[in-house]
């Protein structure tokens, strides 16, 4: 039996180990430019050229088309994309699910809307890669990931600019001004409708990390895994993981980059960082 998990490129995954796997990409658009979020992207170049421009940009999402190819010809499907009231990219992979499955009769695909992006994301898939490795069934994998991201897995973000998801009525204008201002980092989550939520203002790095790591403690971290991805910013995501393990010895922490879709909401210098909590 073969089995298959495919991402939208908002997971910041390029691959992954010890399974069949497929990222399908979204796209950055400028008037001047289209940046496709694959593996021949130079996300620190596209990183650099947004943060000094001045139009109109915008991201486009997976067509349905894009992810039958991905789905190939395997018997199961595991399937997580970025919050569909972000990106209509949940609903081009539950459109292909429903054909892939009429199509093949007898063969499934698990579509996993995130609620979330980036680390968190990552989460959740190597969740189900740990039930594909421990040869568990298709519906038991499905329910335990549901369990996992309802209970156990959460995602925080730290912002320099929220320019971008301003412009593409993700924020407010006025909440996004305060990010950048006189080095204001803008530490927050995000909304199960979808909605950048700003927790604190912070001046500086210094104050943003000791913010993160309370709040993470606030909503059930006590040891454990983290992933901080950033956006050409591997000081401060270092200085985050010191932080994270100087309280919590056993704490598992990975950094990693971005990728192009969340490159270009994060803009360059955020942090996103998700996490396993106890609940």
């Amino acid at each position: 039996m073969k089995r298959k998990i495919v991402v939208d490129s908002a997971a910041n995954m390029r691959a992954l180990a010890g399974v069949d796997f497929v990222s399908v990409p979204l796209v950055i658009r400028t008037a001047d430019k289209e940046y496709v979020d694959d593996a021949n992207l130079d996300v620190l170049d596209m990183a650099e050229t947004l943060s000094t421009y001045k139009g109109k940009s915008g991201t486009a999402c997976p067509g349905v088309g894009d992810y039958l190819e991905a789905f190939g010809d395997a018997d199961e499907v595991f399937c997580v994309t970025i919050i569909s009231t972000l990106s209509g990219s949940y609903n081009s992979a539950m459109t292909a699910a429903s054909q892939y499955m009429e199509e093949n009769p007898g063969k499934k695909v698990y579509v996993l809307d995130s609620y979330s992006a980036g680390p968190e994301m990552k989460l959740l898939v190597e969740k189900i890669l740990e039930g594909i490795k421990a040869e568990k069934d298709f519906e038991t994998i499905c329910k335990e990931t549901n369990r996992y991201k309802e209970n156990h897995t959460a995602l925080l973000f730290c912002l320099e600019n929220m320019r971008n998801l301003a412009n593409n009525g993700r924020v407010k204008p006025a909440v996004a001004a305060i990010a950048g201002l006189l080095g204001i980092r803008a530490v927050g989550d995000v909304s199960v409708d979808g909605q950048i939520h700003p927790v604190e203002k912070c001046r500086g790095e210094k104050k943003a990390i000791s913010s993160i790591c309370k709040i993470m403690k606030q909503m059930g971290y006590r040891g454990g895994q983290v992933i901080v991805d950033h956006c050409n910013n591997f000081k401060a995501a270092r200085a985050l993981k010191e932080a994270i393990v100087a309280e919590y010895k056993e704490a598992k922490v990975r950094i990693e980059m971005t990728t192009g879709l969340c490159s270009f909401y994060a803009e360059k210098g955020g942090l996103m960082i998700g996490f396993v909590r106890n609940k």
